[in-house]
């Protein structure tokens, strides 16, 4: 068995994608315990970073060692008893992901759904929570499935003047699209590092409401080989998981350092080391940087005179879907571009597979040359394909986004068209 040696990948999919060197050299720092002062001291240092992230002022916000599932199912079997209503708003994959979830959780799961390629209006979800009376609504910020996007700005207060909880999946959006814990009233959110937040996957970024919080913490049952005297008999059923029982991992992250667990020390440089580089670029410029590449990109396609999938003003920044065209083998344009270009492009999932490409700009690859050369890589094979595609339309028309932007300064994707000629007249059938 020869040492390890990964090949050398631009990886353009809807995530993972190639983590920033900076975050991969400060995850080979050397280990020390578990509750070295070093150690403890870096746990909370990435608290307050990650609290900068979220844009929140939340005491518990922390870390959940495994990818972004892992936070999903935290949150949720640590929200939710036996028998408690939850209401799911599924507009792709990662809805139906939650649905299962809160029903292994034990939880009467209630769902509605719409069309793949669109999202919800509020009122919509409005009607059903009336209808439903959730304990817990549940939903999903960007679904990579669909690349949509769902606005969330309204539910936090359709949820808290209904008794409600709102939990958000923003796994593949936060970073890169913007995202108000607080000002939106958002009880508890996850997320993973493989996204837009420029890491490896492996760690959850996790926070929760002192409401959210104090609903957890209320059915804390701490086992037995570390109870003390002081640990009370939780009130409400325990939470079903040990190893993703928020309230005692809230205390090994709180000032009792409960020996819950042994934390994933090099994850936790990694994370740490994510939310330190978005804490000095700044959340707001992040978040610019995400829609300048991603508005580049979906030009840039449209540019290949490919045709996009979905409501493009509810999309979100940093992943675009592509009709694949009629008579071109899906599979094999993403087979040349890794075998030839080591580019890796994505499919979709359920009715979607076979059917897009995802492509994604984020984290550390949501900058100009890989979206330049994956337009290139991408025109090359659509020719080999035997798709007719304008020569150097794709970068040209990044190219003509990128200088559109730098004219008139940033807009977010969705309002992009009314100040981007170029990129409107695309998205119209021009040229």
């Amino acid at each position: 068995m020869r040492q390890i040696h990964p090949p050398a990948r631009l990886l353009m999919g809807p995530g993972p994608v190639d983590a920033d060197p900076r975050v991969l050299r400060a995850m080979a720092a050397p280990l020390v315990g578990q509750f070295d002062p070093f150690m403890t001291d870096t746990m909370t240092e990435a608290m307050a970073l990650w609290r900068t992230v979220w844009d929140t002022a939340n005491e518990q916000t922390f870390l959940v060692d495994g990818t972004s599932r892992a936070g999903i199912e935290a949150a949720l079997v640590s929200l939710l008893e036996p028998g408690d209503r939850v209401l799911v708003p599924v507009f792709g994959r990662f809805g139906h992901l939650l649905a299962e979830i809160c029903a292994r959780a034990g939880a009467e799961v209630h769902t509605i759904e719409t069309e793949w390629g669109t999202v919800f209006d509020p009122g919509q979800i409005e009607d059903a929570v009336r209808r439903v009376r959730p304990r817990l609504l549940a939903v999903v910020h960007g679904d990579t499935s669909t690349t949509m996007a769902q606005p969330l700005a309204e539910l936090g207060r359709i949820a808290h003047e209904h008794d409600a909880l709102l939990y958000v999946d923003a796994t593949a959006t936060l970073g890169g699209n913007p995202f108000h814990t607080d000002e939106w009233g958002i009880d508890a959110a996850t997320a993973g590092l493989q996204k837009c937040l420029g890491g490896p996957s492996g760690s959850a970024p996790v926070t929760l409401s002192p409401a959210a919080a104090a609903a957890i913490d209320r059915r804390k049952h701490v086992e037995a080989g570390i109870r003390t005297s002081d640990d009370v008999a939780p009130h409400g059923a325990p939470i079903v998981s040990n190893y993703l029982d928020l309230a005692q991992i809230m205390e090994y992250w709180g000032p009792r350092r409960l020996n819950h667990h042994t934390e994933a020390t090099s994850m936790l440089y990694a994370a740490r080391e994510c939310a330190r580089l978005l804490k000095d670029e700044g959340m707001a410029a992040a978040v610019d940087r995400h829609a300048r590449h991603g508005g580049a990109m979906l030009a840039g396609v449209l540019g290949l005179r490919l045709e996009v999938f979905g409501d493009v003003g509810h999309k979100m920044h940093n992943v675009v879907a592509v009709r694949i065209p009629d008579a071109v083998d899906g599979d094999a344009v993403r087979g040349g571009l890794l075998d030839n270009f080591g580019i890796e492009i994505g499919t979709s999932f359920g009715p979607l597979h076979g059917v897009v490409w995802r492509i994604g700009t984020m984290g550390f690859n949501a900058r100009r040359d890989a979206v330049l050369t994956t337009l290139a890589a991408l025109e090359h094979e659509l020719r080999r394909a035997g798709f007719a595609t304008p020569p150097g339309g794709g970068v040209a028309a990044a190219l003509t986004s990128y200088e559109t932007e730098r004219e008139r300064g940033y807009v977010p994707v969705g309002a992009r068209t009314e100040h981007n000629p170029v990129l409107a007249d695309q998205l119209e059938g021009g040229s």
